[in-house]
């Protein structure tokens, strides 16, 4: 907070000393040195300063800088601050090149102060620390685009992704289903290709499907986004949380979107993301050629002119969105993928793997090398196994064989241990069925011995042999009711005093 007008007070009218007046007002020294010695050039009185409020004081005392000439001694500070914004190019550079054209001109240090002067002063929109085509900004809008389903009529909300790229803020824009890193990545690849090239870095918000784990010093990067970063050769830079000055340009990016793309577009309705999407694109190519204020160009000629000659071409390949998964690996040598089942090498039993999948390919990595590769299925609860993966006849190397399977059944009782024979004879490799025994073995848990037993004999007899039947049975209390050998269930007659029974109805009949 100010306090020139009582500074000036204590100066001029009390005499007080510096250090005095600063502990007074409570500011520095060296701020109560300024105070006085503006003070003692301008030769004013008291009551000249009396009259004036703290701000007509301030620029009284200290009046703003007058802004510097564009030409002086041959300096072109338009062209020096344009070019300063060009990939590669350094005032060092510059003024080498100045000093070759002009002899007689300023020295090095004059030179770079008198630049540096300049662009204090100036408010031309330009002026940015980045270099051109070196950063793309993207961030989702908080306003959400929707459209409607033409069958049901219903109202779907999607989300806008907004990239802004290099100097010129040269904005993308498009509508995605969702969040998810699939359609992060989609989004980013197709911002690539609308720029018609790659920045060096991506300046990405905090997102869970971007970044995993934000942290300031070692952010962990989401897999498929990573991956993606490679395929492209860019670097991933996640903005610092609480920090909206990382992002300042995807901010007011997604601000432009919301006023220029979303607020024309919010009484025309759609009736397919696609269709959404034309409409925003259009929207948006409109904004990137609407004339900016300050410098009188447009988006898309200031990156036509600036950013898109500093951009890495496109590689030859467009990446293909692959999903990442991390896994341990089951005594039966498999991991599972949306209920299906894929082997890798016995060898890797107890250990974590991480599995790679698209719509046609699951690949399997242990510690950063491919472990096995398989065609995806998309049928529940089948196995993908590879004979080479399968342990080999002496399997006293195995810590889990059919026998020892078999051995924990047999704990719970005689028919849990045929269930589970039945279980892995059904299947076409033994240890396909391991994951079923175990998970009977884990009902013992939740359910008592007794009862599991007795969920099996029932299951034995309908000849059900799975863990589903066995889970079902439990469920439903089905094993507390009688099973007599050969002839199925016998359900005990429940006594209740509402409820009159057959012998009511037989004497009924002959009371007529």
């Amino acid at each position: 907070m100010r306090k020139i007008k009582e500074a000036s007070r204590l100066y001029l009218k009390m005499g007080l000393s510096i250090r005095a007046i600063a502990r007074a007002c409570n500011i520095s020294a060296s701020t109560a040195h300024d105070y006085v010695q503006k003070l003692k050039e301008k030769r004013t009185s008291y009551e000249e300063i009396s009259a004036l409020d703290e701000d007509e004081l301030h620029k009284l005392l200290f009046p703003e800088p007058c802004r510097i000439r564009i030409k002086d001694k041959n300096l072109d500070y338009e062209y020096l601050e344009k070019e300063m914004l060009r990939k590669g190019v350094t005032l060092q550079l510059l003024y080498e090149e100045y000093e070759q054209v002009n002899p007689e001109g300023y020295g090095r240090s004059q030179f770079y102060k008198h630049y540096r002067d300049y662009i204090k002063t100036t408010k031309t929109t330009m002026r940015f620390n980045h270099k051109a085509g070196e950063k793309m900004w993207e961030d989702f809008s908080g306003d959400k685009p929707h459209y409607t389903d033409a069958q049901t009529g219903n109202e779907i909300e999607t989300e806008l992704f907004v990239s802004s790229v290099g100097v010129s803020s040269y904005i993308f824009a498009c509508a995605v289903p969702n969040q998810k890193v699939e359609n992060l990545v989609k989004s980013n690849i197709k911002a690539f290709e609308h720029y018609g090239g790659c920045c060096e870095c991506i300046i990405i918000d905090n997102l869970k499907s971007g970044v995993t784990h934000a942290c300031y010093y070692d952010p962990e990067l989401n897999k498929t986004f990573a991956e993606m970063a490679q395929h492209y050769d860019v670097a991933v830079l996640p903005a610092r949380v609480r920090k909206p000055k990382d992002k300042a340009k995807v901010e007011n990016a997604v601000l432009q979107a919301q006023r220029r793309i979303l607020a024309k577009l919010r009484n025309r309705k759609f009736f397919s993301i696609e269709e959404l999407n034309e409409a925003i694109y259009e929207e948006t190519e409109n904004l990137n050629n609407r004339p900016m204020t300050n410098t009188g160009k447009s988006r898309y000629e200031l990156f036509q002119e600036i950013d898109k000659p500093a951009l890495k071409e496109l590689p030859a390949e467009r990446f293909i969105v692959c999903s990442w998964k991390k896994a341990k690996v089951h005594i039966d040598y498999h991991v599972e993928l949306d209920k299906s089942y894929y082997s890798v090498s016995y060898t890797l039993i107890g250990q974590y793997v991480e599995i790679k999948y698209d719509w046609s390919v699951v690949k399997i990595y242990h510690k950063g090398k491919q472990a096995a590769s398989h065609i995806r299925t998309y049928k529940k609860g089948v196995f993908t196994t590879d004979k080479n993966h399968m342990p080999n006849e002496h399997r006293h190397y195995l810590e889990w064989t059919p026998e020892r399977i078999k051995n924990w059944g047999e704990k719970i009782g005689q028919d849990t241990k045929m269930m589970m024979e039945s279980i892995m004879e059904i299947k076409r490799h033994p240890e396909h069925g391991f994951r079923g025994c175990l998970g009977i073995i884990r009902l013992a848990k939740t359910y008592s011995p007794e009862r599991v037993e007795n969920a099996c004999k029932i299951a034995l007899s309908v000849k059900a042999y799975s863990y589903r039947s066995i889970k079902s049975i439990l469920a439903k209390r089905l094993d507390t009711v009688n099973v007599v050998e050969g002839e199925g269930r016998t359900v005990k007659a429940i006594e209740h005093r509402n409820i009159r029974g057959g012998d009511y109805y037989k004497n009924a009949g002959n009371d007529l």
